[in-house]
């Protein structure tokens, strides 16, 4: 049996089909963009409210990759980057977490620093302002809210200020511990706790302050400086949109955002 004409046949007919339905053409486009990896980020739970402005504008150009930022301790975080998750860049609370990571060879470049957090005592209930760090004696307080020293730089500089004020023992059987710093925040702005002692960019976001909180700036000089870096890991080296987030991340745009959101600048 001769097939030509029904090849012809079929052929014609798939043209036809195709150009009445708008099929699509399955044959290979040229110079078509591959479409960008979406860029998973590790943060310090102080960064919630800033790092969710930072993505705005960064994802206002057009053709940039999807970030996707997962928040929590930096301990926490450390532990999971050294078992091998799969984040691509690490914002740290501190410096030392990330210079670790670097030591395991788990980094690409160097520590960039992008701030320096602040400490304060936040609170619905009484205005920490009028008495300053005695605030803590305050016998209304029956429980004051800390992160965990053990995993959140943040917890351990509060416990420093506590120690250099010695608060610590007053006001030890008071203190509930959060996971992180914005759980611990989470407890003040609930009223699980009736105190806080939290990251200055969370008393500065829109949900602490819709809730009509005080706050009072704890002195730095109390406590080590809370100088705070990121990374970019391993796991980004074939990712382009990672390196363009991190080269962002160390603009004057940027660092006038995180400057907004209470981070003193970078160095």
């Amino acid at each position: 049996m001769n097939r030509s004409p029904l090849i012809f046949f079929a052929l014609t007919l798939a043209g036809w089909l195709s150009s009445s339905f708008n099929l699509p053409d399955p044959s290979p486009k040229k110079n078509q963009p591959k479409p960008q990896k979406e860029v998973l980020v590790a943060a310090a739970a102080d960064l919630k409210f800033a790092m969710d402005s930072l993505i705005v504008i960064f994802s206002r150009e057009k053709g940039n990759p999807t970030i996707r930022t997962v928040f929590g301790s930096s301990g926490t975080f450390f532990e999971q980057i050294s078992n091998g998750a799969p984040f691509d860049l690490f914002f740290s609370a501190d410096l030392d977490y990330p210079s670790k990571l670097i030591l395991q060879n788990k980094g690409l470049g160097a520590v960039t620093t992008y701030g320096t957090g602040q400490l304060v005592l936040w609170s619905k209930k009484i205005d920490p302002a009028k008495a300053g760090i005695n605030t803590l004696l305050d016998p209304s307080l029956s429980k004051i809210a800390i992160a965990n020293p053990a995993h959140a730089p943040y917890g351990r500089r509060a416990e420093e200020s506590l120690r250099y004020y010695n608060m610590y023992d007053k006001i030890k059987d008071k203190l509930v511990v959060g996971e992180n710093i914005s759980q611990t925040a989470e407890f003040a702005r609930s009223g699980a706790a009736d105190l806080g002692i939290i990251a200055l960019s969370l008393a500065l976001s829109p949900a602490l302050t819709a809730d009509g909180g005080k706050y009072w700036l704890i002195p730095e000089t109390s406590h080590q400086p809370l100088r705070q870096g990121f990374i970019l890991l391993q796991h980004a080296k074939d990712n382009a949109g990672a390196e363009k987030f991190a080269s962002f991340m160390r603009s004057a745009k940027a660092m006038a955002i995180l400057q907004y959101f209470g981070f003193n600048p970078g160095s």
